[in-house]
């Protein structure tokens, strides 16, 4: 049985207000994997790493000059559906929550599971997002480059 509404909203805001797309349901987690490009996921949750890491994480990962084409959000314990597609298309992976998959044209290429996340400070998840998005992000301030390796 999902979470209620009401409990999970002001989680689900935490991400929103920054930009993050929230996708409710299956259908909307396929449309979103069949864009071109670089879409970065996060499995969020009601759990305290999810509260006290995930999401300030992801927040601190916004301010970087390397960003995904678009950063989407399903909510483990509340979207069920689309929790259960997205992680489909996380292949090989264990189910986690939450959890951050950055998918390139659909493809998954990287993970950070829950336990990368657990009793790690929001900064230092923040760089492990950095670090995913130099690698395979490669809009700079809107300026597209050959690599992430390469500087504007």
């Amino acid at each position: 049985m999902p979470y209620d509404p009401l409990l999970v909203q002001p989680m689900r805001e935490e991400l929103t207000r920054i930009g993050v797309q929230e996708l409710r349901t299956a259908a909307e987690v396929d449309e979103a994997m069949k864009l071109p490009g670089t879409t970065f996921v996060i499995v969020n949750s009601v759990c305290g790493c999810a509260a006290g890491g995930a999401r300030p994480a992801v927040a601190m990962a916004k301010e970087h000059p390397f960003q995904p084409d678009r950063m989407v959000s399903v909510f483990a314990g509340q979207d069920l559906e689309a929790t259960q597609r997205a992680r489909q298309y996380f292949t090989n992976q264990p189910p986690s929550s939450p959890a951050m998959a950055m998918m390139k044209d659909g493809e998954l290429v990287a993970m950070i599971h829950r336990h990368h996340i657990e009793g790690r400070m929001p900064e230092t998840l923040a760089q492990a997002i950095k670090y995913v998005f130099d690698e395979f992000c490669q809009t700079e301030q809107g300026v597209v480059t050959e690599s992430a390796e390469q500087t504007v």
